[in-house]
């Protein structure tokens, strides 16, 4: 099945801009896109959504929103206070294995980590993954800290059994410090997986056009993207 789910080491690490990365690749290389956001937080009805923002950087993806709460919280958290029906597991499988008939990709971008509750019964994105069978990109920072938080999101993936197919820096600093160059050489040792992208930091204010034709460059060949890993200073 055509599923990548995507989700980060925690929140503000660039999981849309890098699903609109994935997105913009795979569009240039003549595939067709679809892109699910089963719950959306901190947003009211009439404003743009993650979604939203991957249609104005990538272009022509077909997207999908299951659920809407209004505030910033944890989707299950915001599901109880808002008095709203919570998401569930299924509905995001079901929701994806339809766009995939219709779709040669589809991407699921969830909310915050890994483990952030979908519903008072504790479920996650990983149950989802785990429904779809879907291969999970890990986005996440280039600092200090990242190394434990991203190992530990490599460790829950393999112990359910999920293919993690490798780790994405969601924003390159512009002048690196010596955590962040060391973490290039770390991230693919402690997530014992490969580093497939750094994107650099304010991608996502980059003019959409510029957005689309640069995207590639920031990706590896395994998401339809050019970059290079060793020249970047670690193996692919």
């Amino acid at each position: 099945m055509p599923v990548l789910v995507i989700t980060g080491t925690g929140t503000e690490v660039g999981k849309t801009v890098t699903t609109a990365a994935v997105a913009a690749a795979a569009l240039a290389a003549g595939r067709s896109v679809a892109v699910l956001k089963p719950a959306q937080t901190g947003v009211r009805p009439d404003e743009r959504g993650d979604a939203d923002e991957v249609v104005r950087l990538a272009g022509e993806v077909t997207t999908a929103e299951l659920a809407r709460y209004p505030e910033p919280l944890a989707p299950g958290t915001a599901a109880r206070r808002s008095g709203r029906a919570a998401v569930r597991p299924h509905e995001i499988a079901e929701a994806a294995a339809k766009l995939a008939e219709e779709h040669d990709l589809v991407l699921v971008e969830g909310a915050g980590g890994l483990l952030v509750r979908f519903d008072d019964e504790g479920t996650t994105l990983a149950d989802a993954a785990e429904l779809l069978g879907a291969s999970v990109l890990v986005v996440a920072s280039a600092g200090l800290g990242t190394l434990n938080i991203t190992e530990l999101t490599a460790r829950e993936l393999r112990r359910r059994g999920l293919d993690l197919a490798g780790v994405v820096i969601g924003s390159w600093p512009a002048e690196p410090d010596l955590a962040s160059r060391c973490n290039v050489a770390d991230l693919p040792e402690v997530a014992d997986a490969p580093l497939l992208g750094a994107l650099p930091e304010g991608a996502g204010a980059l003019e959409p056009a510029r957005f689309r034709t640069e995207a590639p460059g920031w990706l590896a060949p395994r998401l339809d993207g050019v970059w290079d890993a060793t020249a970047f200073g670690t193996e692919a």
